[in-house]
């Protein structure tokens, strides 16, 4: 068993590094890409939930008590996480992830994610299959995606299967 197992991920955006930090710590960045809605509080300690659903009932609109971790401006966030309803036995703990953001050059920003605090077992498991898929194949594909061609219309989102 990989007790020390982490999704690791990074991607290139065309944008300034001042704009990449700020899709990630503001409410209006993070339903331009992630979400439809979001409450951020850009402190430590301060709220990150991240809501797919935002008109379902409490506990399952999404990234719900997610609590900001660390900040470093324009170099780091970190935040807790924690894993979809449907997998009960996990979904009332807490992973962590740290974003890191590098300047490329003036109008290019690399994104690297670090995502750890697995458990063990089954639904550990899924949990850990299901958010490589999102944060690799969802999430930063869309971040992308904001940055070449906009914001994410949520009502009609990007079919982004090609580009993960």
């Amino acid at each position: 068993m990989n007790y020390n197992r982490s999704i690791v991920g990074e991607t290139i955006c065309n944008a300034s590094i001042q704009d990449v930090w700020d899709v990630w710590t503001t409410e209006k960045g993070i339903t331009s890409f992630f979400a439809p809605a979001a409450n951020i509080e850009l402190m430590v300690d301060g709220k990150y939930e991240i809501l797919f659903n935002p008109n379902g009932k409490p506990g399952f609109r999404g990234a719900e008590g997610v609590r900001i971790l660390a900040i470093q401006p324009h170099k780091m966030l970190a935040f807790t996480w924690n894993a979809p309803p449907h997998l009960s036995e996990v979904s009332k703990q807490w992973t962590h992830v740290v974003i890191r953001f590098e300047e490329i050059s003036t109008e290019k920003t690399k994104v690297t994610l670090h995502h750890d605090g697995w458990g063990t077992g089954d639904q550990w498991d899924d949990a850990f299959e299901y958010f490589t898929d999102a944060w690799l194949k969802i999430v930063f594909p869309q971040l992308k995606y904001r940055f070449d061609n906009g914001p994410v219309d949520w009502d009609n989102p990007p079919d982004l299967s090609c580009c993960s």
